[in-house]
């Protein structure tokens, strides 16, 4: 088995078990056992570099292990979002938008507002006429 799958196995299995209540309420509880136990340790250096220690290591290293399943989730999204347009009658233009810089994208953003604006205008037309037929004691 190669190291790219053992470390994907890895972090998502880490990262599905960090997102549960469990893990909540055990670094809940850890928290409580650290703090109960400053009067025993005079509240010293020490008994605060334990926590700040432990904290950071974790942060460090969850970044990466969350990073890998949020990027391999969302390239799996991105291709199922690409395969919707290619499949439908939309723009087939649209399937590599990420690949663009910010300039291509706002001006894309741009037409797709423009767009929504004008199906909004016609929703109102839509919404004026059936007011009128439910006025008018429709079905």
């Amino acid at each position: 088995m190669s190291a790219h799958r053992v470390f994907r196995r890895f972090a998502e299995a880490t990262s599905r078990q960090a997102g549960k209540p469990l893990a909540f309420i055990l670094a809940t509880l850890l928290v409580l056992v650290w703090a109960l136990t400053g009067p025993v340790f005079d509240y010293g250096d020490t008994w605060q570099l334990v926590i700040n220690t432990s904290t950071t290591i974790v942060t460090f290293l969850m970044v990466f292990l969350i990073q890998s399943s949020q990027n391999r989730d969302t390239a799996a999204l991105q291709i199922k979002l690409d395969e919707l347009i290619r499949s439908s009658r939309a723009h087939n233009a649209l399937l590599d938008l990420e690949e663009l810089d910010e300039d291509e994208l706002e001006r894309i953003r741009r037409h797709y507002c423009r767009l929504a604006k004008q199906a909004r205008g016609s929703l109102d037309t839509i919404e004026q006429e059936l007011a009128g037929i439910d006025d008018a004691g429709g079905c």
